[in-house]
């Protein structure tokens, strides 16, 4: 390069980098979009029109009046359907820890993060006694700004073991949450000691809306809600389930069962179904259900299991015979479990203590089975069993309102 060269490119500045390329995510939007709208010109416009919108918002460093995502509900459906199908996901309703909002009194000693649409967050506790009471109540500041649009919003959950409540923030200011009075001595001592906890629902509103959208699916007793269920499992767990050949038989028979033997269950369909399908997913077991086999001295073989629904509609833990229990998985059960049976290893069927295991059996005959046991039943760290987005205050905070709800 000779001098004058040089010179020019001084008096110009430094040459521009590259533009980097655009992110892989708007490349899969395109690809999606353009395959949905390619037999149709009102979509393929609309698909320039959104892409064009998507560009500039990359490469500027302007705030504009609204973000891309905004624009999908106004679009086409055939367009924005499948765009916001795979922009969200079940995993969407799991709200994701900030932080604790302790007793600081003072925004300089706040807790900060970055929301989904307010890019600078703090807040802080300011403890009161309007209510005249013995532990009187709180008010907790929160202070949101720099939102990346003037449509979005941010929507949080705010949670001590003994309330859950929530609230959404679309104005770029400061913002009260009042706790007029705490739930007696514990509650007050929690808070002063370890704050009000704060989870950011970070799909949005929109985006809790489409996930709640996939959940709802799961809870229907249908064949929408099973391909639902199916397809929860595959997309999250990467399990699959395959139709076996007809005929749907086995060459097992109950005189084949000894005590000890494992029945495995899992369930695909309706309300336990769904249950299941987010159990699994959150413990990383492949079934929802368990019972172990045993029989009496008769040689008459029983089934014992947890969560059986007694008459008066309570989960206990029950001892049925196996007859029973088998009619009614075959014919009654409408969640349309896959129950896979494990026998002991011959080695291991020696060693086992029928007597003892028929004693521990009777003894917790009859005894409730509820949430408590179901979820604690996979806990045994403090935060190796979750996976992410979970963590431990998001699991404190779900088992406050199922307490509640016991």
């Amino acid at each position: 390069m000779n001098i004058r060269a040089k010179q020019i490119i001084g008096w110009l500045g430094p040459l521009p980098k590259r533009r980097e390329r655009q992110s892989s995510s708007t490349f899969t939007l395109f690809l999606l979009a353009m395959s949905m709208a390619s037999s149709n010109k009102t979509l393929l416009l609309s698909t320039f029109f959104l892409l064009i919108i998507i560009t500039a918002h990359q490469v500027s460093t302007l705030k504009y009046p609204f973000h891309p995502r905004d624009l999908l509900p106004l679009l086409p459906k055939q367009l924005s359907w499948p765009i916001l199908n795979s922009l969200h996901s079940a995993v969407d309703l799991l709200p994701v820890f900030v932080g604790a909002a302790s007793n600081t009194s003072s925004p300089d000693n706040s807790v900060e993060w970055k929301g989904a649409c307010f890019y600078e967050n703090k807040a802080w506790m300011v403890f009161h006694n309007n209510s005249q009471t013995q532990y009187g109540g709180g008010t907790l500041h929160l202070k949101v700004s720099e939102a990346h649009s003037w449509t979005c919003l941010d929507l949080y959950i705010f949670a001590t073991p003994y309330r859950v409540t929530w609230d959404y923030y679309f104005l770029s200011r400061e913002h009260t949450l009042e706790f007029s009075e705490w739930e007696g001595k514990a509650e007050y001592e929690y808070v002063k000691n370890h704050g009000v906890s704060i989870f950011l629902m970070k799909a949005g509103m929109l985006g809790t809306l489409e996930a709640l959208w996939e959940v709802f699916p799961l809870f229907t007793n249908t064949g929408w809600g099973e391909n639902s269920n199916i397809n929860f499992l595959k997309k999250h767990m990467g399990a699959s389930f395959e139709a076996r050949p007809e005929p749907w038989v086995t060459n097992v028979t109950a005189d084949d069962i000894h005590s000890g033997d494992f029945l495995a269950v899992s369930k695909i369909r309706g309300r336990w179904g769904a249950f299941e399908s987010l159990e699994k997913w959150v413990s990383g077991a492949y079934a929802g259900h368990t019972a172990v086999c045993l029989r009496d001295s008769d040689g008459k073989l029983w089934i014992g299991e947890s969560g059986h629904e007694n008459e008066e509609g309570e989960d206990i833990i029950a001892l049925i015979p196996w007859d029973e229990w088998w009619e009614f998985e075959l014919n009654e059960d409408d969640s349309n479990p896959h129950i896979a049976l494990l026998p002991l290893h011959p080695d291991v069927r020696a060693k086992f203590n029928e007597t003892a295991a028929w004693e521990y059996a009777r003894s917790m005959e009859g005894k409730p089975y509820g949430y408590h046991n179901m979820i604690f039943s996979w806990i045994d760290t403090l935060t190796g069993n979750y996976p992410p987005p979970i963590d431990a205050n998001v699991v404190l905070m779900k088992s406050s309102i199922l307490i509640k709800l016991c």
